[in-house]
């Protein structure tokens, strides 16, 4: 049994994450929904592919303003917050929970409960605290997040009017497995993608106090301040998000095409991936390269990092406001 104050402490990351993760998922969603569309597009994504090889201009989506004028005329604006229910109840859960975990591993390595005190953890730690806390988010989450995906991807008309009806016929063609398609290559790719996220924004965090403290000792002050500002603390979150999402990309576009295998979606949107396309994430991972080539593996990584940059900074700095206001309350 941990003591009360753990426990307080344990309260206090899980709110905090919850609500930053809450925040930045709303404000980012429509900018995901249009990641997600170029994700699960098996044609061309841009129009100069399409001229490039020669191919009909029958893409659906070939470009962020083409897309998003495109989504706005057929759905209205509701469209681009389209599985922002089962995404919040995905990435609520998963922030509080990573920011738990990843509070009690960073504890343990550095032996103080102390959040000053686990900013001097060398590097090395800070991504695998990272890694870790973000592989139990996903595990704990990852239902969620595909019925996010398939509600964000199908288009018009619906397929599923709502999540609970995209639930009940996942499990009943797929069963409780089906839940869970994609898990494989999320986990390989939430290793790097958690690690590079807190660990460089961990550095960028050092550095960045390294940085005030330069500037205070030549300003001819006395004593000292390193404290970040809410802005510097926005582009370290910013760096953080740019670097994780450019590496692990790739693996995003897997995942998502195993999530939406089977769907039936209207002919206006491409072909669709059938039911067992893909026989694992190695066999995906050939079969893309094959058909689509390397620009297939970077679909959608304009929108995915103009929304995850700003999220992973909306993220942090709302996380380290609410973990102050909670802790001023509560303690």
């Amino acid at each position: 049994m941990e003591e009360p104050g753990q426990l307080k402490r344990a309260l206090i990351d899980a709110s905090a994450g919850a609500i930053a993760g809450g925040i930045s998922r709303t404000v980012t969603s429509p900018l995901d929904v249009i990641k997600i569309r170029f994700q699960v597009q098996l044609e061309p994504t841009s129009s100069w592919a399409l001229v490039r090889k020669n191919l009909p201009l029958q893409s659906k989506y070939t470009g962020m303003l083409q897309a998003t004028k495109d989504i706005f005329r057929e759905e209205g604006l509701p469209g681009f917050w389209r599985g922002n229910v089962p995404a919040l109840l995905m990435v609520m859960p998963y922030t509080a929970i990573q920011f738990t975990v990843l509070h009690k591993l960073k504890t343990f390595a550095s032996g103080s409960s102390k959040t000053e005190d686990h900013i001097n953890l060398s590097p090395y730690l800070s991504y695998i605290s990272g890694s870790l806390a973000g592989c139990a988010a996903t595990v704990g989450s990852y239902p969620f997040d595909l019925l996010r995906t398939v509600l964000a991807s199908q288009g018009e008309p619906k397929v599923y009017p709502t999540m609970r009806s995209a639930f009940v016929d996942i499990v009943r063609t797929r069963g409780i497995r089906g839940l869970y398609a994609g898990l494989s290559p999320t986990l390989v790719e939430i290793v790097p993608y958690a690690g590079l996220q807190f660990g460089t924004y961990d550095t960028f965090k050092r550095w960045t106090k390294a940085l005030n403290r330069l500037r205070f000792s030549k300003s001819g002050s006395t004593g000292s301040d390193d404290s970040l500002t809410s802005f510097q603390i926005f582009l370290c979150g910013l760096g953080a998000g740019i670097s994780a999402k450019l590496v692990c990309h790739p693996l995003d576009v897997v995942k998502k095409r195993f999530q939406i295998e089977g769907l039936q979606r209207h002919p206006r949107y491409g072909a669709r991936v059938e039911h067992r396309a893909y026989r694992n994430m190695f066999d995906a991972l050939e079969r893309i390269l094959k058909s689509e080539g390397w620009a297939g593996f970077y679909k959608g990584i304009v929108p995915s990092i103009v929304k995850s940059a700003p999220a992973s900074a909306v993220t942090f700095v709302a996380y380290e406001y609410t973990f102050d206001l909670l802790e001023s309350i509560w303690t």
